[in-house]
């Protein structure tokens, strides 16, 4: 009878042992503070770069010069975005799921506050009247490409989106095929092409010459919309077929047709997949040692590349100086990796609330410029002087984080909900979890927001 119990009990705790824990659930998921703490931070520069020239002219001129506040926010969102996308499709393993969610994360929002900037008057709209008068504009901004197919943007920040949404379709085409890995290689490899080849990369070669901008606003539409719905359908050969067309996409659009300098746009996504690389190292994923010689040798390169191209592509850039940018971009990565070292301490409370509002912050400061320089055109009145202008810039500020709070919680909470209701339940696993990974590789926690 002992004998009996005692076997029970064994098998049972051997059942434990084995039986594999699930994964946290993407609702239950804990928030990263210090990701939340950088996304504040980035928010607020690029909100300076873009109200300084109006309401603190002074400090922007000193500022823009030495140091693009701008290219430090977007370049420290680039390296956010790199860090935890890929972990989130990883999490999920299903590229279905990543995409759903993707769409319901991004688009409601951008449609939203591109309705509300174009109803200002057309002397101060945030959105030009022909966005919603000519079809290759509108779909261009609705495919979040607008940068990369030749049109103008719907509001004057979604030009970044517009790398995300590349960074996502080669994410998408690495994971199908089982090289979703391979990050380090691939951010050394972009940084490689920006220094050697940066300045030999067309400038909207397709849109702009003989193709127009409509055929291929078109014939990326096509594209996109069928490799979506190939992945939608969860078949593994269907889903890599999806996957490859996006992938190649995006390497055509990113070669062919950028309107920045090619040394800019590689910089772009090198950075990206230099998140990638940095979570993959913390999670034991890829070496530690690789992470730090591809990661360092793609950040050389990519500031060589400003250094050396940034002075002749002024015109392609929205910065002071090839110093400027350098700083920005330099800065950026400095910042990132303080915070990844300082990753398990408590962030300060202000920038983690607003790093969770960040996105509607990103969407909606530029209609609010925009609203507030039409005031005082109405007013016939500006703030003289440093402390007026301190003044205005701090009421400007405390609106803009009401409405990106209301916009967060009415239009961003509730589309991530549907999303979520609409994940599909099966996952299609592309790869078994690599030989050298631990249990960190197939059960990472991170959460998007």
């Amino acid at each position: 009878m002992t004998d009996g119990v005692r076997l029970g009990r064994a098998a049972s705790a051997a059942a434990v042992r084995t039986h594999p824990v699930p994964a946290p659930s993407p609702a239950a998921a804990p928030r990263l503070g210090w990701l939340d703490a950088l996304r504040g931070a980035a928010a607020l520069c690029v909100v300076f770069q873009h109200v300084g020239p109006w309401l603190l002219p002074g400090p922007f001129r000193v500022e823009h010069q030495r140091l693009d506040l701008g290219m430090f926010g977007v370049f420290l969102f680039f390296l956010i975005s790199g860090y935890i996308v890929p972990a989130s499709l990883e999490r999920r393993g299903d590229l279905r799921a990543f995409w759903v969610g993707r769409l319901f994360r991004l688009h409601p929002p951008f449609v939203v506050v591109t309705f509300l900037g174009a109803l200002l008057p057309a002397a101060h709209a945030a959105v030009a009247a022909h966005v919603y008068r000519q079809w290759p504009t509108g779909v261009g901004n609705a495919l979040m490409l607008s940068d990369l197919l030749g049109v103008d943007g719907a509001l004057r920040v979604a030009w970044t989106l517009s790398y995300e949404m590349v960074f996502y379709y080669l994410v998408t085409a690495l994971f199908a095929f089982g090289r979703h890995r391979s990050s380090g290689p691939v951010a050394l490899g972009l940084a490689a092409v920006g220094v050697f080849a940066g300045s030999a990369l067309p400038h909207r070669l397709l849109s702009g010459g003989a193709v127009g901008e409509a055929p291929v606003v078109a014939a990326t539409a096509l594209a996109a919309v069928l490799a979506l719905a190939c992945i939608l359908t969860g078949s593994r050969v269907a889903t890599r077929t999806g996957a490859a067309v996006l992938g190649a996409l995006a390497l055509t659009l990113v070669v062919l047709n950028g309107r920045t300098a090619g040394f800019e746009s590689m910089s772009i996504l090198a950075t990206m997949f230099a998140g990638a690389t940095v979570h993959r190292a913390e999670h034991a994923q890829i070496g530690r040692r690789q992470a730090v010689l591809c990661c360092g040798l793609a950040f050389v390169g990519c500031l060589v590349a400003g250094e050396e191209q940034g002075g002749r592509s002024l015109n392609l850039l929205w910065t002071a100086s090839a110093g400027s940018w350098c700083a920005g971009f330099a800065g950026a990565w400095a910042v990132f990796l303080l915070g990844w070292l300082l990753r398990g301490r408590p962030m300060p409370r202000p920038l983690r609330g607003l790093g969770t509002i960040s996105y509607s912050v990103y969407l909606l400061h530029v209609p609010l410029l925009n609203s507030l320089l039409w005031l005082f055109a109405v007013v016939r009145l500006r703030p003289e002087g440093l402390r007026e202008q301190v003044l205005c810039c701090g009421a400007f500020l405390v609106v803009l984080v009401a409405l990106a709070s209301l916009t967060h919680r009415w239009v961003e909470l509730p589309a991530q909900r549907l999303g979520r209701r609409l994940v599909p339940r099966s996952p299609l696993d592309f790869s078994a979890p690599h030989p050298s990974a631990g249990p960190a590789a197939t059960n990472t926690r991170e959460r998007v927001h």
